[in-house]
């Protein structure tokens, strides 16, 4: 903690406004995600819309981070800075926007404003993770990691705001006060301001690279080092299974404790671990090495997906998700410290290359990847206890993953319609058949008509089959958790690795630019 003494009351303020822009980004993530509901009543959108609405720019918060962080250096912090306030406020009057639009235009000209609400909104999260990472690493050089880890305590201390204020606002509704969509989604607009405020007319300081004069090209020389290629690889795994299973985690959870609410009250619990965990990095990397803890980090992680994957009862599933919670807690802030420790001259360009694969990994690969592991396990499960049952919830359309072999697992509005015996089915039908519709819902329409066709055949069978189905289903869930405990043991394996490399050649230290560029003269 010896920086902060260093550390002016500028850098401080700069370095709290960075750590609330990603209060901002976890509670306007929680409360969207309370929402749908209300979009989906007041707008009539169906399940498929708002799956498209919240799906906007996930791949492109990932490019983002990569495309802005080339400019970083060049432009400066504080412009990006200001670009990234500008699209959150953007994001917040584009989507409360919806409402006035929808009295006016239409349906249609509603969804265009969530759709392009949500997207402003992650270009506004990239934008920030470009310079954040950086800057911080730069207010405090001597104590990277340490640093870092406290500045991403705030991205689960966003989701957990974001989650109580949501609950909140359930409750306050339920006792007849009604508290509208756009007053929930505009509370992300607090930290917003709060972090323009704190920055603005602030003086931000060069990075370490920058103020070196290191060139853009010697910057993407370093991108090429062997280390850094290898800690690109282990944050694409990073981003794997730490994002690409908390896309799933709660629903899988929730299966096994079979409550949807304890599923987020588990999630709630290791988000809460994970924000009081990170303030203390410091003084255990100053034991372990950032390295070590990334290795006892990467077992943790193991450990506590495959306990998951064997839970049987509440209690289990609360002890393995705790050990999930050590494991996942220190990965991406630790891994962005050692990549500023090890490859200063880097700069914003090494940082936004990390987060940014690490991004686009979870997007592309993790909750794809672990979705098909899911579906994999359940078919062959469903088609071992039940083949009528099978045939009746399978996808007509087999896919694959990678170079997976294609399967044709169980289709989720299939599914989704056997649990709810017709219900969120028939309010989208209804939907649908009472207002003027453009080719693409003639389309969704006709999906829906041939989906409740299916139905009428399948709900003589419903009683026997959901039990079947759900079995199939919570055992397709324990089984993707076992498997990608496999990722977190081949990160472990790696970090041992470096470990050892780091050892033959004197140890792991921190390297400063003026010592690298020293080292070249020689």
């Amino acid at each position: 903690m010896s920086s902060v003494s260093t550390t002016t009351s500028t850098e401080k303020r700069l370095f709290w406004a960075s750590f609330i822009t990603l209060i901002a980004a976890g509670i306007g993530f929680s409360i969207r995600a309370s929402i749908l509901k209300d979009w989906a009543a007041q707008f009539g959108f169906t399940q498929g819309e708002l799956g498209n609405i919240t799906g906007g720019g996930l791949v492109g918060f990932g490019l983002t981070i990569i495309v802005l962080s080339f400019i970083a250096d060049k432009v400066g912090y504080g412009k990006l800075m200001a670009l990234a306030f500008v699209l959150h406020l953007s994001s917040v009057i584009v989507t409360v926007a919806a409402t006035p639009v929808f009295n006016s235009m239409g349906r249609d000209a509603a969804y265009q404003c969530l759709w392009w609400g949500c997207f402003l909104f992650a270009l506004g999260n990239g934008a920030c993770e470009a310079v954040i990472n950086p800057l911080t690493a730069t207010l405090f050089p001597k104590e990277k990691t340490h640093w870092l880890n406290i500045l991403h305590a705030g991205w689960p201390g966003g989701l957990i705001l974001g989650a109580l204020l949501a609950v909140l606002f359930a409750k306050i509704n339920e006792n007849g006060k009604v508290i509208g969509w756009e007053i929930q989604i505009a509370t992300y607009g607090i930290p917003v301001l709060i972090y323009g405020i704190l920055m603005a007319g602030q003086k931000f300081p060069k990075s370490e690279a920058s103020s070196a004069g290191v060139s853009i090209g010697t910057m993407l020389k370093e991108v090429l080092a062997p280390v850094l290629l290898m800690l690109l690889v282990l944050h694409a795994l990073v981003g794997y299974v730490e994002l690409g299973t908390d896309s799933w985690i709660a629903n899988i959870t929730g299966s096994i404790m079979e409550s949807p609410t304890n599923g987020l009250l588990l999630f709630i619990w290791t988000s809460g671990l994970m924000f009081i965990l990170r303030f203390f990095a410091g003084p255990i990397v100053h034991r372990i090495s950032p390295l070590g803890l990334l290795f006892v980090s990467g077992v943790l992680g193991a450990v506590g997906l495959m306990l998951l994957g064997l839970s049987q009862s509440v209690t289990m599933c609360i002890i393995a998700a705790t050990v999930y919670g050590f494991g996942k807690t220190f990965l991406w802030p630790t891994m962005l410290g050692v990549v500023s420790e090890r490859f200063p001259r880097g700069g914003a360009v090494t940082l936004g290359l990390v987060g940014g694969v690490g991004m686009l990994s979870a997007g592309l690969l993790g909750g794809p990847g672990i979705g098909y592991k899911q579906d994999y396990f359940a078919t062959l499960n469903l088609k071992d206890h039940s083949p009528p049952t099978y045939v009746r919830y399978k996808v007509e359309e087999p896919k694959g993953f990678l170079f997976f072999p294609k399967i044709a697992g169980l289709d989720g509005q299939k599914v989704a319609t056997l649990n709810d015996n017709g219900k969120q089915l028939k309010i989208d039908q209804d939907l649908l058949e009472g207002k003027t519709r453009k080719e693409s819902e003639e389309r969704e329409l006709k999906n829906l008509k041939k989906l409740s066709a299916w139905w009428d055949e399948a709900k003589t069978k419903a009683a026997e089959d959901k039990p079947m189905v759900t079995a199939a289903s919570l055992y397709g869930g324990k089984m993707a958790l076992r498997w990608t405990a496999a990722v977190p043991a081949a990160m472990a394996v790696g970090y041992l690795i470096l470990i050892v490399y780091f050892q033959a050649i004197g140890g792991y230290k921190p390297a400063t630019v003026a010592e690298e560029q020293a080292h070249d003269h020689h």
